[in-house]
């Protein structure tokens, strides 16, 4: 198939953009590396009438730090994840997540930005700013304002996205010398959706006890989710084998994968089990 006809505006501003799409009544898609959306319009699960090219905005580009915070642009590319030093010293879990997205052509031309506008429950990266305790800079009807991931993934594609909405940039807390950071996944095929992926990123005392944890894992539900009983079980304690036993019995009420005629969910939830302990074991022997 192809996509249907559409009109196409380039945008040079967060205004502009946004008021090219309101001028289609919301009939109007925002389009960055385009990895998503392109293979929509292909198949016509998407026919909007106007296409919003957010690639020229200035106000998305560029990775900065910020106070104790690492301001990530929008349109920072699935490749840069690998190669931008700030990204490998203040956010090491997108670093270490980065090479599990998709392949390097798919990575050389998707963003970030991208991808957690999207909110796709299979992503490694909107699960990563779950466990990385993120804050979405959203430019809207009034104006800039944060969204904490915890408050921004809603439902199946669905986020705290109004229509018209651009997702400028992400605010990642930088990791401290006691934060520790783990991720993972299985596939049946590299670059394949994972079966099941996670991210693990916490702080840790001098004797090795949690202080604060985050765990988020990916394909397991209609968004990606924290498993907030595991992270309680685990603060203020040593993680060691009977440590991590027990929590991995928590996963199975905490986690509800759909029925899937590839993957039934019991299988899913046991992959979730072993994922979550090969990812407590590596930072529990982390220095």
């Amino acid at each position: 198939m192809k996509a249907r006809a559409f009109s196409y505006v380039r945008a040079d501003s967060l205004a502009a953009a946004r008021a090219a799409f309101l001028a289609a009544s919301g009939d109007a898609s925002y389009i960055s590396g385009g990895q998503s959306l392109v293979p929509a319009l292909a198949l016509r699960l998407q026919a909007p009438e106007i296409l919003v090219d957010l690639g020229q905005v200035a106000d998305m580009r560029g990775v900065t730090l910020e106070g104790d915070m690492l301001r990530i642009g929008g349109l920072t590319r699935h490749a840069q994840m690998l190669t931008e030093p700030l990204i490998a010293r203040h956010a090491p879990l997108l670093a270490q997540a980065a090479p599990y997205v998709a392949h390097p052509a798919i990575r050389n031309r998707g963003t970030l930005g991208g991808s957690v506008a999207l909110a796709d429950p299979a992503s490694e990266f909107p699960a990563m700013m779950l466990a990385m305790n993120a804050q979405m800079e959203i430019y809207g009807a009034s104006g800039t304002r944060l969204v904490p991931a915890d408050d921004y993934f809603q439902d199946l594609y669905q986020t705290a996205l109004e229509p018209g909405d651009i997702l400028v940039a992400l605010h990642v807390p930088s990791v401290g010398p006691r934060h520790r950071w783990a991720f993972d996944e299985l596939t049946r095929r590299r670059g394949d959706y994972a079966m099941v992926g996670a991210g693990i990123q916490g702080t840790f005392a001098e004797d090795g006890r949690v202080n604060e944890i985050r765990i988020a894992f990916f394909s397991v539900a209609a968004t990606p989710v924290r498993v907030k009983s595991v992270e309680a079980a685990l603060a203020g304690q040593v993680i060691d084998a009977a440590r991590i036993a027990h929590v991995q019995g928590l996963i199975e009420a905490e986690l509800d994968p759909a029925e899937d005629e590839h993957l039934p969910p019991a299988m899913r939830l046991h992959l979730a089990r072993v994922l979550l302990g090969r990812l407590l074991q590596t930072v529990s022997s982390a220095t």
